[in-house]
């Protein structure tokens, strides 16, 4: 049963990573969608965004998947189930300063690893994966928008315009104003034909 009020002493056990209260109790982050046991060493969640659990099997049921570092379930979290929720994490942090550490602490696991582990399962790095989400993003910006080259790689998280125009030229083979002319002329001529 969830335990809606955090007492003093839960928050005191979660903030000192305190292993006495591991199994006593679990604690869930609802912005992660992760639980983890007291003695994790991950970052200290927000306090407004704890769920208390008696029990690993209540924290699951309502949706909660374990820690990858701590394993409060005492089970390693399948490789390939750490690598969604890390993408997804990067989804919808992508316009964000996302280094290789945050993501690892948002996502529980140690740098290092989650690099290794991310590239053998998807192919690429997260850094690269990033960098797709935001190029994919500045596209559709192109296409569907008027807003500036400068307030798109904003928009994205590249603030220095000249190099998200480098980046998006690498993945893209054209500048982003090119990109946006030829979309755009191709669009306005298959308007044309029809």
């Amino acid at each position: 049963m969830k335990v809606d009020r955090l007492s003093d002493e839960i928050w005191k056990a979660i903030v000192s990573n305190d292993a006495s209260y591991d199994n006593v109790f679990f604690y869930a982050i609802r912005t992660t969608g992760i639980f983890c046991k007291p003695s994790c060493k991950s970052r200290i969640p927000k306090k407004e965004n704890v769920y208390i659990f008696q029990n690993a099997e209540e924290a699951l049921s309502a949706n909660f998947r374990p820690c990858k570092r701590c394993k409060p379930t005492d089970e390693r979290l399948p490789d390939q189930t750490w690598v969604d929720q890390i993408t997804d994490y990067i989804d919808r942090h992508y316009p964000e300063n996302l280094t290789l550490q945050i993501i690892a602490e948002m996502c529980h696991g140690s740098p290092y690893h989650l690099h290794r582990t991310f590239k053998r399962i998807t192919g690429i790095t997260p850094s690269e994966y990033i960098q797709q989400r935001r190029i994919e993003k500045a596209v559709k910006a192109l296409i569907e928008t008027d807003q500036t080259i400068q307030e798109i790689a904003k928009s994205v998280g590249i603030p220095n315009t000249p190099y998200f125009i480098t980046i998006f030229k690498k993945m893209k083979g054209k500048t982003p104003k090119e990109y946006r002319y030829i979309k755009r002329n191709l669009h306005l001529h298959r308007g044309a034909t029809k």
